[in-house]
């Protein structure tokens, strides 16, 4: 069963249309934590077809907000910001992703893939897992986009070495950015994962 991970913007029908001509058996939402309101989206949600796809519910959040949000779901989600180890700490946050979008240069013999050993070790000592967005890849600048892969396949390797957890989804808030499981699995087969973590 394929897993993805989206960030709808009143968008949820499409996704789940979409999700369901892929293939796609089990979507979670996240909602910026300060943002949700759960009755609004309890009652939208009632109104869409899920046309036998699982719903789950989780939190984009921050460094205030974590505590809070870690009491309403168990899939806790931040976006890397430079400031990574404080979330990786917290044992609350069970995905941090987007190391790669962090934008610094490159060093001349090492790529500034926002990810190194001791947070790959931290990760893995809390259960906290990295997380590579597949639509990051997409409708980008080639030379972008060749900068963003050299950096996920850094980071897979430094996941690899350091036996951290990894998980793949689309991280996107457009519907149509979704993927088969056939194609994201190609995609990332070239740049180090063989197998798709689930959630």
């Amino acid at each position: 069963m394929f897993t993805d991970i989206a960030i709808p913007k009143n968008n949820e029908a499409e996704f789940i249309e979409i999700a369901g001509k892929l293939g796609i058996k089990k979507l979670y939402f996240l909602y910026d934590f300060d943002d949700y309101n759960e009755e609004k989206t309890a009652k939208k949600s009632g109104s869409i077809n899920h046309s036998g796809i699982s719903i789950e519910t989780g939190f984009l959040i921050n460094q205030k907000n974590i505590d809070k949000a870690a009491k309403q779901s168990r899939m806790i989600v931040a976006k890397s910001s430079g400031n990574d180890r404080a979330f990786i700490e917290s044992s609350k946050v069970r995905v941090i992703y987007g190391f790669e979008e962090f934008y610094k240069r490159d060093h001349l013999h090492q790529r500034a893939s926002g990810l190194n050993h001791m947070l790959c070790g931290l990760a893995r000592k809390n259960n906290v897992a990295v997380g590579f967005s597949y639509s990051s890849l997409l409708n980008k600048n080639p030379e972008i986009t060749s900068v963003l892969m050299g950096r996920m396949m850094q980071n897979i390797r430094l996941c690899k070495k350091f036996n951290t957890k990894m998980i793949i989804g689309a991280f996107s808030s457009e519907s149509f950015d979704l993927r088969a499981a056939h194609d994201v699995m190609s995609m990332f087969s070239i740049l180090g994962i063989d197998k798709i973590k689930r959630y």
